[in-house]
């Protein structure tokens, strides 16, 4: 009995060292991580939104346009750099962090479709205050259309750079997909397992093969500035990625596509995989939608090829 509570001390000792052995090796990943400040921000640039701060950039004058980047613990207002002065010369706009992405508030929450669709409208509402055209990428294009669909009248012309494929919005949250959930929340195991998948080594994988066509584009800024971006927080991004795992942020926009009367613009990287299923499946939904393709482009073409991704934005809006 004396042998069976000495081993269970033991184990127990073991454990509580192991984890804060963990808990200092996280605590470190995360203040390295953030030591360059390549996401500055400043106190007058958030939008105090009900379930958090949200940061924004503002720039230029004229009819409003409204920034949206992808949905990923990497993401931020960054993804628009290359674009958004010349925007600026011809209408105002804004450029915002989602809510758990960059430099806004990271909740411990589960992240919703719903949720961003219900930030984009309330951001249109109480800071931009009027109608307005939207460019969003990637995920964040579902939000965009449920949104448009929702309250039509916020919305002018959609810009939908490499949205998702209808089938991947449609999956929904599996036992899988809720343990992988609940592992990524545990406080100092989960938050490992988030440092392990944001290393810098992971970022400059799936930049170099999954978001650019050209590898070498990846800098050592956009690297970093990725990296950046997901350690912000202190470990809080890892609800948005078990939100992701989860697909708890899917949703069908299938009869958002076929009844909205706005002008919708697909944008996609001709060397983005699924395109052709995309495209295809969205035109039959709408076909009123307006197609185009950059050549030598990924998921990105908004870091990769600014000047044909400007040119398209320059007829289409």
């Amino acid at each position: 009995m004396k042998k069976n509570k000495h081993k269970i001390l033991t184990a127990g000792i073991l454990f509580t060292a192991a984890a804060g052995v963990i808990h200092i090796v996280n605590h470190t990943i995360f203040t390295t991580a953030t030591l360059k400040d390549l996401l500055k921000s400043s106190a007058n640039n958030y939008y105090d939104w009900r379930f958090g701060k949200i940061y924004y950039k503002k720039k230029g004058h004229g009819s409003p346009l409204l920034l949206v980047h992808d949905l990923t613990v990497y993401s931020s207002a960054y993804e628009w750099n290359k674009v958004i002065d010349k925007l600026a010369e011809n209408h105002t706009v804004y450029a915002l962090d989602l809510l758990g992405c960059g430099r806004s508030e990271k909740p411990k929450i589960t992240y919703t479709n719903y949720l961003y669709v219900q930030l984009i409208s309330d951001f249109i509402k109480n800071v931009i205050h009027e109608k307005t055209d939207v460019v969003a990428s990637g995920f964040s294009s579902s939000f965009t259309l449920l949104a448009c669909h929702n309250e039509n009248e916020l919305f002018g012309k959609l810009v939908l750079v490499n949205p998702p494929s209808l089938s991947a919005l449609s999956k929904a949250p599996s036992k899988r997909n809720k343990l992988y959930k609940f592992i990524l929340e545990l406080p100092i195991f989960g938050t490992l397992i988030y440092n392990m998948k944001t290393c810098q080594s992971n970022i400059q994988l799936l930049l170099t093969e999954q978001y650019l066509f050209n590898p070498f584009l990846a800098s050592a800024e956009m690297i970093d500035t990725h990296y950046e971006a997901s350690h912000k927080g202190f470990g809080n991004a890892r609800f948005l990625l078990s939100s992701i795992v989860g697909n708890y942020t899917n949703n069908s926009v299938t009869h958002a596509l076929k009844d909205i009367d706005n002008s919708i613009v697909v944008i996609n990287g001709d060397a983005e995989p699924q395109k052709n299923e995309t495209k295809e499946s969205y035109l039959t939904c709408n076909p009123a939608i307006e197609y185009f393709n950059i050549s030598k482009t990924k998921h990105l073409p908004q870091l990769e090829n600014p000047e044909n991704l400007l040119e398209i934005l320059h007829i289409c809006i």
